[in-house]
């Protein structure tokens, strides 16, 4: 019955002061960025408007658009999901989680005593000289028990504190994780949309390598008809390998997107799904964006949710830190049988306990605890400007996404304007010297005019898709998919 008075004193301090807590109010820092995105002549009106009345915004309409309903293309989806199952930096960022979340385990087990049973043996031999009867006596000492060790009354907040601390970067590590397969499907898009405009590019130089070769033969044929020049034929002779040379380099280049490919998807590519793969202007690769208000990025992108997540867990650091100032009250429990025989350990009367509470008061530590929560503040507001700086990175990179979609169409419009006009001069020009009224030099100026102008139309393709997946990307897109969630 005594032990049950300091036990019922201690649960009662327990819950008399279990709401102490020295964490600072959290406070969400201003975002330091204008609330809407950049307007002038390289942007998209349509993009960058704010919803009607009524409506939602156009991340909540991004939160439910899945990359299988963005890419839509039938290979482009298999990458990704060879990639979401193979990859090895996800893999690591989804262990990453698993230790965090053990690690928060950990913590959350310091707010709860461990009760531990265990048994001992003692035997100790006393020498005649100290005996009481002059005598050498062995003796035993069997005993049982079940008790708690330095469990720590957390009546300051300091456990509690720390456990907070551990589940904001336990939140914070997921939300690197979703980061990580943000990062992940636009790179194994990019990667496939490079490797087609590689392809088309090969196509283009063997098509050019091809009619430069029958412009050589045609003219060292006329050469030796005594009709030209050697000029002529070493120009056309010039073209041929600098044509030569870059279909090389696209080869090679091919090979590498390919190893690229492989390595983000993490696993053997058939070759036959990448042969299959269709002409960037012919196919709808990409879903249409719609793009909301740059509010919209706090609660999307992942990025800042971890820094976010970050600076909460470096808030709660500082009230451990300014619970440390104060006493620490730890118990040491048990109660269990014992006995100076194995057989009398359940006899009657063989009962024993402890209870020895004990408390830690600090007094002088050279400054080591005004040091660490000084050092808790500092870090605090280094979390405060890694927020804000996570924020600024995430409107710079919408408005740069948005300034190339509102400029590549036409560029894109002119580029496929040039390769007609470039066509036409060449066609002309090619004319004009089978009639003998102009040189070869001028043919041979308006066929490379039409094979940069043909590779630049190319790249202009590559880059406006390339942009949608980057605007995706920095708008949190790429987190969920409905058909691993059930949707429809």
């Amino acid at each position: 019955m005594t032990m049950k008075k300091p036990l019922l004193a201690s649960a009662s301090l327990v819950l008399l002061l279990g709401g102490c807590s020295f964490i600072p109010e959290y406070i969400r820092p201003e975002a330091p960025v204008p609330a809407a995105y950049p307007t002038g002549p390289a942007y998209q009106a349509s993009l960058v408007s704010a919803p009607a009345a009524g409506q939602s915004s156009g991340q909540e309409v991004l939160a439910d658009l899945g990359w299988r309903e963005f890419f839509r293309s039938p290979q482009l989806q298999s990458l990704i999901e060879q990639s979401l199952a193979n990859n090895r930096d996800l893999r690591v960022a989804a262990l990453n989680v698993e230790q965090a979340r053990a690690t928060y385990r950990i913590q959350r087990a310091a707010l709860l005593p461990e009760v531990n049973a265990g048994g001992s043996l003692t035997r100790l031999r006393t020498p005649g000289d100290l005996s009481r009867t002059g005598r050498a006596n062995v003796a035993s000492e069997y005993d049982v028990s079940v008790g708690v060790t330095s469990f720590e009354l957390d009546l300051f907040g300091r456990v509690r504190s720390l456990e907070q601390q551990a589940l904001e970067s336990f939140f914070a590590t997921e939300q690197a994780r979703t980061a990580t397969q943000i990062s992940l499907i636009a790179e194994v898009a990019n990667a496939y949309l490079t490797l087609l405009a590689d392809k088309e590019l090969l196509r283009l130089t063997e098509s050019t390598l091809k009619a430069q070769q029958q412009s050589f033969d045609l003219t060292n044929r006329s050469f030796q008809r005594g009709i030209g020049t050697q000029l002529d034929v070493a120009q056309a002779r010039t073209a041929v390998e600098t044509a030569r040379a870059n279909r090389a380099a696209y080869v090679r280049q091919i090979a590498q997107d390919k190893n690229a490919l492989a390595l983000l998807v993490g696993a053997p590519i058939d070759d036959r799904m990448l042969e299959a793969g269709p002409s960037l202007g012919t196919t709808d690769f990409l879903a249409d964006i719609p793009v909301g208000l740059p509010s919209d990025l706090l609660q999307r992108r992942p990025d800042i949710n971890q820094a976010e997540y970050n600076l909460r867990a470096a808030n709660a650091n500082i009230g451990a830190a300014r619970a440390a100032f104060f006493p620490t009250i730890s118990l040491t429990a048990s109660a269990g049988t014992a006995s100076a025989a194995l057989s009398g350990l359940f006899d009657g009367g063989s009962g024993a306990w402890t209870f020895a509470p004990q408390i830690t008061l600090p007094i002088f530590d050279f400054g080591r605890r005004e040091a660490n929560l000084e050092a808790a503040k500092v870090q605090r507001e280094a979390s405060v400007a890694q927020y804000e700086r996570a924020i600024q990175s995430a409107f710079r990179e919408v408005s740069d996404a948005l300034a190339a979609e509102g400029t590549l169409g036409e560029q894109l419009d002119a580029q496929s304007a040039l390769v007609g006009a470039t066509q036409e001069s060449y066609d002309l020009s090619l004319l004009r010297y089978n009639r003998g009224l102009d040189s070869f030099l001028n043919t041979l100026d308006s066929q490379r005019s039409l094979y940069s102008a043909q590779q630049n139309l190319i790249n202009a393709r590559l880059s406006q898709l390339s942009n949608l997946v980057t605007l995706y990307k920095v708008l949190g897109g790429g987190v969920t998919d409905r058909r691993d969630t059930g949707e429809t």
